[in-house]
């Protein structure tokens, strides 16, 4: 035991004395793993920083300039607008109407922000904690790389980078989302965003958005509307109010809390939104103004083809420029008077289509069943409202029953409600058997059984008293075509213009783009080149049978009157132009020369771009269009002075700057602040005096005298009293009919016709189916207004004369006219008419000063 201890003890010390020694090696082992750890977690600190540096520098070195942002304009649509101000069309490739942000109310900017980014005027661009979230659930969780985007970010990528979804586009969004927003205000940010997002409906921006799905201007939004507005950045198809209508409500009513908890609204008016539904009213696109569709295609036509000169240059505007550039564009378009047009030339289409019968229904459907279905497969134009697609369901000896083509939902579905009338065959007696389109129709039907029977599809419109419908009648869409053009004699501005019966059917526009042939409607011009050199209205002419050898191997032309078996022998200038004689007409222009015909149906009245020098083309055989006709008339009806035809006033860009007008004629007084008793300002009338302003009022006189007594007499049974001139036009075999006419300050011509010509039948003439045309109109237009007469130029004197001879009027006689003469005229004396040869051989005195031609007598 003695052995023992010492050595425990020993042991004991020597335990005692290594424990230190144990602690100083496991600090050092700390110490060295902390060490290697840190210098471990500084290398790799070190090496992130230096590779996410570089990667940062990498993405930078291709990075698009934010500060592009600054002069960037976005696509805006080009909104055309009538004489008014009313809106008619709208052209673009994105519907975008760019608002200021000091014009976005305040309750659409708290949806959009609550929506997108609350915090979006507090942070610096970037959502550092959406960020990080959207980074572990990228690459631990292992889901798709979304989130997180503030709208400086969103801005970043939608003007400035693509859709592609991957780190490095996100890496470079986040850098120009710090620079934009070290560049640009907020306001201006939030300004881009609004105005660029995509909300679906074809809207782009907040304020087309609103225009598009409510039909209402920003500041007309209601709490819901602008709320559900802010639902469609993340996914418009996804919410559309109609076909998922739940999710839409449901990301709306979030939406609706989050305005409320972020204070753009109370928490009363948030949960009163809540319980409303979402409804839309959608906004049609494209013409706004179906009567001016025909109208506002050829505006978009002209600024696309035509270079529109202004005091700088050219003002060139190609398709990017019209459906992008945000122009605003005035027109000449007078919608009253658009709408009188239109309804004149389809009512005249229709009578005239309904005088030739029947052609048959539509097509068949199975009636027996839901008829309503099929029905509504059928498509039905706009614009043949008030006309309605109907089905026959039964047939009774008087009277059928037809079942009406369902209105069709905003989601494009037929409704189910299920609607019928009556038609009774008092309302289908002109449903005569067509027999062709220069053939009589058959005999009026004597039941409804020889019309239609059960399946066939056809229109029906309603007869109307007042605003009440008191019956339906059968309807057909006119196979004949027409236009109809309404011009100021005094600027050149069109007012209205008809190109058909249908756009929707047809886009081709006979007023403006159809060449056809405009008969005896040349005339005047013809007349008014002899009138400007040496003739008079009371001159005499001779009406005979005139043959025109044609050349070497061409048969002899021989012209006819319309009445092909009459001729009426010496005749005034007057009595010609107002009965319409062919031979007249012809030996005029031998008389005077086709040259000179020529030289006034090109380059002063602008009737054609060419012309052959042959006499034929005196009685309206060349090819022209009718507005070129109603352009010519207009001379003859403001004094003589050319107009350029337009239909736009002035053009503004996207700023509110003008780029180009019609009128370029400058008035210096004209934007006086405020009236101190300072006369008008006097502007300069630049016009060009193409032909003796007596001469125009001479034409016009006589062509007063078509409409009184000659062959557009008919004018008078419909509009009494205003004064009126104009002449008819009718092409052989009755293929083109016309009338160009005009009162004191408004012009209109007609035109009818097959698009593939072919003829009319016998009794369609311009006096009987185009000039009924052109007086309704003026029926309707000038409602109201005081009968104005026709400016007499100083100098005219008015004379009595016989109104068969031209000669003075004696007393006693009662068949006297009042004649226009100018200063050195005076009525004919006997025996002064080209063409009259006495019983001994020698020819009547002939006209004076009348410029060389084809000889003065034959």
């Amino acid at each position: 035991m003695l052995i023992s201890r010492p050595i425990y003890l020993r042991n004991t010390q020597h335990s005692v004395k290594r424990e230190p020694h144990k602690r100083r090696r496991s600090k050092k082992i700390i110490v060295g793993v902390i060490a290697f750890l840190l210098s471990l977690g500084f290398f790799v600190g070190v090496s992130g920083v230096v590779i996410a540096s570089y990667f940062i520098w990498k993405a930078s070195q291709d990075l698009p300039s934010h500060e592009n942002l600054a002069k960037y304009e976005p696509p805006v649509m080009t909104r055309i607008h009538a004489n008014n101000g009313s809106l008619i069309a709208e052209y673009a490739k994105e519907r975008r109407i760019f608002t200021p942000i000091n014009s976005v109310p305040q309750l659409v900017v708290g949806a959009f922000l609550s929506a997108e980014d609350k915090n979006f005027f507090s942070h610096t661009g970037l959502d550092y904690r959406g960020i990080i979230i959207a980074l572990y659930k990228h690459l631990i969780m292992r889901q798709r790389l979304v989130g997180a985007s503030t709208i400086t970010q969103q801005v970043a990528k939608n003007f400035l980078l693509s859709n592609e979804r991957s780190f490095r586009r996100k890496l470079k969004e986040a850098i120009l989302a710090l620079r934009i927003e070290q560049t640009f205000k907020k306001e201006k940010i939030l300004e881009l965003y609004l105005n660029e997002i995509y909300l679906g409906n074809g809207s782009y921006g907040i304020a087309a958005a609103a225009l598009n799905y409510f039909n209402k201007e920003l500041k007309d939004l209601t709490i819901e509307e602008a709320a559900y507005l802010a639902v469609l950045p993340k996914a418009p198809s996804k919410y559309h109010p109609i076909r998922h209508k739940k999710r839409a409500t449901a990301r709306r009513n979030w939406i609706l809390g989050e305005m409320a908890e972020n204070g753009h609204i109370t928490f009363k008016k948030a949960e009163e939104a809540r319980q409303k539904s979402i409804v839309v009213n959608f906004r049609p696109f494209g013409t706004h103004n179906f009567t001016a569709e025909y109208f506002s295609e050829q505006v978009r036509r002209t600024m696309l083809k035509t270079k529109l000169a202004t005091e700088d240059g050219d003002v060139l505007i190609d398709r990017d420029k019209l459906y992008g550039g945000g122009l605003s564009v005035r027109t000449t378009l007078d919608p009253y008077l658009q709408q009188h047009a239109r309804k004149a030339l389809l009512d005249g289409l229709i009578k005239f289509d309904r005088s030739k019968g029947w052609r048959g229904a539509v097509k068949r459907i199975d009636a027996t069943l839901d008829w309503g279905e099929e029905l509504a497969k059928s498509a039905m134009p706009a614009d043949f409202a008030p006309w309605r697609l109907g089905v026959v369901i039964r047939v009774y000896p008087k009277k059928i029953t037809v079942g009406l083509r369902p209105d069709i939902n905003q989601d494009r579905l037929a409704l189910k409600t299920r609607n019928t009338v009556e038609i009774q065959l008092a309302d289908m007696l002109w449903a005569g058997k067509f027999n062709g389109t220069d053939k009589p129709k058959g005999e009026p039907p004597r039941k409804t059984s020889e019309i239609v029977s059960v399946g066939d599809v056809i229109y029906l419109a309603p007869k109307k008293k007042g605003k009440r419908t008191v019956a339906w009648q059968l309807m057909q869409i006119p196979e004949v075509g027409g236009g109809m053009a309404v011009m100021d004699p005094h600027t050149g501005r069109v007012l209205a213009v008809v190109g058909g019966f249908s756009f929707s059917i047809s886009q081709f526009d006979r007023s403006v783009q159809a060449r056809r042939q405009p008969g005896s409607a040349f005339k005047p011009l013809v007349y008014a080149a002899a009138i400007d050199n040496g003739y008079k209205s009371t001159s005499i002419v001779l009406d005979a049978p005139i043959e025109v050898d044609q050349g070497p191997d061409k048969d002899v032309w021989r012209p006819e009157n319309y009445d092909k078996n009459q001729s009426y022998g010496p005749s005034t200038l007057r009595l010609g132009i107002e009965k319409s004689r062919n031979q007249m007409t012809v030996r005029l222009a031998q008389d005077i020369g086709m040259p000179l015909i020529k030289e006034y149906a090109i380059n002063k009245f602008g009737v054609y771009a060419n012309l052959l020098p042959v006499l034929s083309m005196s009685l309206g055989a060349g090819e022209t269009t009718l507005m070129r006709m109603v352009a010519a008339y207009a001379i003859l009806a403001n004094g003589g002075r050319k107009v350029e035809p337009t239909l736009i006033d002035r053009i503004q860009d996207r700023w509110g700057r003008t780029v180009w007008r019609h009128d370029k004629r400058k008035c210096a007084k004209c934007d006086a602040l405020v009236w101190q008793n300072q006369p008008e300002p006097d502007v300069l009338d630049d016009r060009v005096q193409i032909i003796d302003p007596h001469t125009a009022y001479q034409i016009t006189s006589m062509l007063q005298g078509v409409v009184e007594r000659g062959t557009a007499s008919k004018i008078r049974t419909i509009i009494k009293n205003m004064p009126l001139a104009g002449k008819t036009g009718t092409t052989n075999d009755s293929k083109d009919i016309w009338f160009v006419g005009y009162s004191p300050n408004l012009v209109a011509g007609v035109y009818v016709g097959y698009d593939a010509p072919k003829p009319m039948g016998k009794f369609a003439t311009g006096g009987q189916i185009a000039a009924p045309i052109f007086a309704n109109f003026m029926k309707m237009a000038l409602a109201g207004k005081q009968p104005a007469p026709f400016n007499i130029p100083p100098g005219i004197k008015l004379i009595m004369v016989d109104r068969m001879t031209g000669l003075r009027a004696v007393s006693g006689k009662t068949d006297t006219i009042e004649e226009a003469f100018k200063s050195n005229e005076e009525p004919d004396e006997p025996n002064s008419f080209l063409g009259y040869q006495s019983a001994d051989g020698v020819y009547g005195s002939v006209q004076q000063n009348v410029s060389s031609g084809r000889g003065n007598v034959y």
